[in-house]
């Protein structure tokens, strides 16, 4: 045993290459193996009599993505995924802003726990009590109508995009939902930003006749910034891969979760469904790079 010690001693590349084969070799074989056989198939066609898939190469399948249907399904998604994400920030800046400089150590407690809290439940029940929430039975419209804002509810319903028959049939209440699931994740990378701002630099600028407004604006909104486009990246991924909020909350419009779930299982058309899912994969890829010239994955 002593000789086998000594010799893995005398070769670390040795001893790097056994302790990450077996995590390297469940990457490449069920995780980037997936991906591959998921990107081999979305070159499949179908056979229109049939409907069994043939393993010929063709773009029809990235053609169709290209279809006003299908095409209108992924700017929706694009477009909901980049509200959530500016919302999002919006929300958790202050809030991390207060943990990380103002809040004492009890209190900053409180508020990791209050942030932290919600992913201890289920998912599916937090989905299906907001649903509950924005019904119309639900406490939203009871409140509304009992401050008398009964008329300002009903004209946000009545706006085109946005409305629907009740805010769990909505957009407006479908982003909602979507802001509230995905907040920890935006909320915890930034405060880590925060975190990192050397305080000296605070009270040099202070030092220098920097306002406080000033020194926010120069000091520590760049400083944090990258935490914020790290947190994106959980908030704007999440929310374009999702199937199951758009299915609950919301009306019957499809989002590239739910068009793949549509295509793959009741559809069949696993072609399509692979084409449909290599869509996110490139737009996070090219997020990522994006990202991570910002300084984000610093801020992980």
């Amino acid at each position: 045993m002593r000789r086998v010690v000594n010799y893995f001693y005398a070769h670390p590349n040795l001893t790097l290459l056994l302790l990450l084969l077996l995590p390297m070799a469940w990457l490449v074989i069920f995780y980037l193996g997936s991906l591959a056989t998921l990107l081999v198939q979305s070159f499949y066609t179908i056979d229109d009599f049939t409907w069994q898939v043939i393993p010929e190469f063709s773009t029809y399948s990235y053609q169709e993505l290209l279809s006003p249907a299908n095409f209108d399904i992924i700017t929706r998604t694009v477009l909901m995924a980049v509200s959530v994400t500016i919302a999002s920030a919006i929300v958790a800046f202050p809030l991390a802003y207060y943990m990380a400089r103002f809040a004492s150590p009890r209190m900053k407690g409180i508020l990791y726990l209050g942030v932290m809290l919600p992913l201890w439940s289920s998912y599916l029940v937090r989905v299906y009590a907001w649903k509950l929430i924005l019904a119309n039975e639900g406490i939203v419209t009871w409140a509304a109508n009992t401050l008398g804002l009964g008329g300002v509810l009903d004209w946000i319903l009545g706006l085109p995009v946005i409305g629907g028959a009740s805010l769990s049939f909505s957009f407006l209440g479908m982003f909602a939902v979507f802001v509230y699931i995905w907040l920890p994740y935006m909320v915890l990378p930034i405060n880590a930003a925060l975190e990192r701002v050397p305080r000296s630099l605070i009270e040099a600028s202070a030092d220098l006749g920097g306002r406080p407004n000033l020194t926010f604006r120069k000091v520590i909104l760049p400083l944090a910034f990258p935490g914020v486009v790290a947190g994106s990246i959980f908030t704007f991924s999440l929310t374009l891969g999702d199937y199951i909020i758009p299915s609950i909350i919301g009306d019957s419009s499809r989002f590239i979760g739910s068009a793949v779930q549509l295509y793959q299982g009741t559809a069949g058309n696993l072609p399509l469904a692979a084409a449909f899912t290599v869509v996110p994969i490139v737009i996070m890829g090219v997020y990522l790079l994006f990202a991570r010239r910002l300084g984000a994955f610093d801020a992980l």
